[in-house]
């Protein structure tokens, strides 16, 4: 399982958290994923079929990208 932690610079309330955590959270393969709204940061935990490059893509469609992306 891989783990990542990074930075959303556009998470502005527990809203975006909560769009973020659920959008990802739907994808197959994400086991966990948790924002927080004060540090802007989220924590994703995966494994197969689902990789970072999904996950990129996931938060880019929603306008949540990370910002290492």
């Amino acid at each position: 399982m891989e783990k990542k932690t990074f930075h959303v610079p556009n998470i502005g309330c527990g809203g975006c958290v909560s769009t973020i955590e659920n959008e990802l959270g739907a994808l197959a393969g994400v086991k966990h994923v948790k924002g927080e709204v004060q540090s802007k940061a989220v924590t994703v935990e995966w494994e197969d079929p689902a990789n970072w490059n999904t996950i990129v893509a996931t938060l880019k469609d929603i306008d949540y990208a990370p910002a290492e992306a």
